[in-house]
């Protein structure tokens, strides 16, 4: 009993060695080097970078292995790599430092000054697209529809046709009508309104994606991949619904399953409840 008593008692005292000597900007030090190396792997998750940071691994490597061995022209060969590594690095990872610098700019208190949609007037949103994606589908009418979040896309609104109009099934699908002059490009939506339709997206550079994918998925997956946004694609081939976020694209999603997973993007709190509530109305 006495050796557990002298034990906490240690324990005591070097909590209250550490209590003296930690201070709390030490501990939002450690915190933020740790947001830091989480964000860097999820970097590299989402990304192609993993093999790229394969390689450096192996350079440095190398260049210990050189510097040991008094290898001298192989060490002045990569002296000069790492001296314009930084260089480098921009160019190869362009797009995914755009998008990190643009979610950085986009805190949440610029949100504070922003319109935000209604719960009632987002779920309505919502259920208009599903239903004109739905809809299209079955006629197997080609479109594609992206939802603005935090990150702007005036870069990309500006290359179609403004229209500020209410969103409702039936004008999504007239856009997207075969003949109709609106047809051939994105629809853009910011805050429950049409922004612009026929706009032109980036292209997906993934290699990863499957041969089989055509221009309108690529775009879907590529205005992902630069922003925050969330694309719904319904193909002009196969009539499947497919959704883009975050780079990665979900294909051939039921309409169940396509609901549901809108629903959670926009709306978590509420999917369950509400895609229920569809299947009992069904």
């Amino acid at each position: 009993m006495e050796e557990i008593y002298t034990i906490l008692l240690d324990i005591r005292g070097v909590l209250l060695t550490l209590g003296n000597t930690v201070r709390v900007w030490d501990i939002i030090d450690i915190l933020i080097v740790s947001l830091i190396i989480y964000k860097i792997l999820t970097f590299m998750r989402k990304t192609n970078a993993s093999s790229v940071i394969k390689g450096i691994i192996l350079l440095l490597m190398l260049a210990w292995l050189s510097n040991l061995l008094n290898m001298n022209v192989v060490t002045y060969i990569l002296r000069q790599i790492f001296e314009m590594g930084l260089l480098v690095l921009i160019v190869l990872f362009q797009p995914e430092l755009r998008k990190l610098f643009e979610q950085v700019g986009t805190s949440r208190i610029n949100l504070i000054f922003r319109k935000r949609i209604r719960l009632e007037n987002a779920e309505a949103v919502l259920y208009s697209v599903i239903s004109a994606a739905k809809s299209m589908a079955k006629s197997k009418t080609g479109a594609i529809i992206v939802f603005e979040r935090e990150i702007s896309l005036n870069d990309y609104a500006v290359t179609g046709t403004k229209l500020d109009a209410e969103i409702s099934a039936e004008l999504i699908q007239s856009i997207f009508y075969y003949n109709s002059p609106l047809h051939d490009g994105a629809l853009l939506i910011r805050d429950g309104r049409i922004l612009a339709a026929a706009c032109m997206l980036p292209l997906s550079n993934n290699i990863s994606l499957s041969r089989d994918l055509g221009m309108r998925h690529r775009a879907g997956v590529g205005i992902s991949e630069r922003s925050d946004s969330v694309a719904v694609i319904v193909s002009e081939q196969t009539g499947t619904i497919s959704v883009a976020v975050d780079g990665m694209l979900k294909r051939h999603l039921s309409d169940d399953t396509f609901e549901k997973l809108l629903l959670k993007e926009f709306m978590p709190r509420y999917a369950g409840r509400r895609a229920g509530k569809t299947k009992e109305r069904a």
